[in-house]
């Protein structure tokens, strides 16, 4: 694993994205190439959120570590913040597959799009969840493309948005595949689509969703994606008791390190009030 290296105030800095040879490279591979539906759908992504509002990116993923096994780990704002980390992974030159719940793989029309995509399967609190979390293990140490993951598992219900708890699914992948972490670190995202509902049953409940969407590409909120510096486990002994544990803690410091300099101008609560999303839950990260 990596250390990473801080500045004197002890923040971590901002490098900027390193050289997209690697990527290009294994593109022309065509072994290593992401599904064609894959690259189809990130393209169109790019432009909807180049349309919904402003993507900057900063840090990057290292040369040494592309083109490798590779888990990147992300706070979850809202919901339009999966199409805005697609569009910062394809500006850096590579494009991720993420871990999804089931019944997002199993939705019409998308499903099966995202199933021939390639991404990983998770069903929580079924029986057959330790049988999928041994495939990713697989997966992670054999596969080229990054695997996206969010610890949080959901959209955070703290008032100033700040990372939840989380669950150390993520930590316990990277354990047990003994592959490098990167954190992603965003921002700005939660002010281009309302949170809405925790489960969509009808169409009224598709109608915040699509109000405040509509009337993104007219605010224009600025995407802020900050790609961090591996997080350094190297200390941590997957064998010993607790070693998940601490090895989540340390992602979610490293995310929300990250994160501080991204919205520097919103300490607190965010600028955006977003009327739908629940507040009820209290981030033991928060600077």
């Amino acid at each position: 694993m990596f250390a990473p290296h801080h500045d004197e105030n002890g923040r971590a800095p901002h490098p900027p994205p390193p050289s997209t040879e690697a990527s290009r490279a294994a593109d022309a591979d065509p072994r290593r190439r992401p599904p064609a539906v894959w690259r189809a759908i990130s393209w169109m992504d790019s432009g909807l959120v180049n349309v919904a509002g402003r993507l900057k990116v900063t840090g990057g993923i290292p040369a040494a570590l592309r083109g490798r096994p590779l888990l990147l780990t992300a706070n979850h704002i809202g919901v339009f913040d999966p199409f805005v980390l697609i569009a910062a992974c394809r500006k850096i030159g590579f494009m991720p597959r993420f871990m999804l719940a089931g019944g997002i793989l199993d939705a019409p029309v998308i499903g099966p799009a995202l199933r021939a995509s390639g991404h990983l399967r998770i069903d929580r609190g079924k029986a057959t969840a330790v049988e999928q979390f041994a495939q990713a293990v697989e997966a992670m140490r054999t596969t080229t493309s990054p695997i996206l993951v969010y610890p949080e598992g959901r959209i955070s219900h703290d008032p100033g948005l700040w990372p939840e708890r989380g669950k150390t699914g993520a930590a316990r992948l990277a354990l047990a595949a003994d592959v490098p972490v990167v954190p992603i670190s965003q921002w700005g995202a939660h002010e281009a689509v309302y949170w809405g509902t925790e489960r969509v049953e009808g169409p009224a409940d598709l109608v915040p969703l699509a109000r405040s969407g509509l009337t993104a590409p007219l605010r224009r909120p600025t995407f802020r994606v900050h790609f961090g510096n591996p997080v350094d486990l190297s200390g941590i002994d997957a064998r010993r008791p607790g070693a998940a544990f601490r090895a989540h803690a340390e992602i979610m410091r490293a995310i929300t390190d990250g994160l501080v300099p991204l919205r520097t101008a919103e300490p607190g609560a965010p600028r955006f009030h977003d009327p739908t999303r629940p507040t009820d839950t209290v981030s033991p990260w928060r600077p």
